[in-house]
């Protein structure tokens, strides 16, 4: 929530700054800065997603890595670039999504407001060897 008030706070900044020093022209190139940069990180999101759609849902190459990357506070798109595979829904009450590897190791995900805020690490149990003769 900071984050959307700072960037809003700086645009409107931004605005009045140009209208104080180059009157309506100044306003016109503030506004044109504000919707770049907006624009800027639209396409961000697009490529993420886009990126993230081309794989397999919920599969990711190495689970434990995952989870040794994964931070509380952590937003959503930076975990979907990271994995770069849509994550598969577990539970809506907490958001829970999860990944797993072909390993059979999962990761799975809480989300508060778009936010990492705890995971689980789900090892597949080791198979007993079987018997030599």
């Amino acid at each position: 929530m900071n984050g959307a008030w700072l960037g809003w706070g700086l645009a409107v900044a931004a605005v009045a700054a140009g209208y104080v020093g180059y009157g309506w022209k100044g306003v016109a190139l503030a506004v044109t800065v504000v919707m770049f940069w907006l624009l800027l990180q639209f396409s961000q999101s697009l490529r993420v997603l886009r990126i993230a759609s081309a794989r397999p849902v919920g599969l990711v190459p190495n689970a434990v890595m995952l989870n040794a990357h994964l931070q509380r506070g952590m937003r959503l798109p930076a975990v979907l670039k990271f994995t770069r595979s849509l994550g598969r829904r577990v539970a809506d009450e907490p958001e829970t999504w999860a990944w797993a590897d072909e390993g059979g190791d999962e990761v799975e995900v809480q989300l508060v407001d778009g936010r990492v805020t705890a995971w689980t690490l789900k090892r597949k149990a080791a198979e007993p060897e079987a018997p030599r003769t």
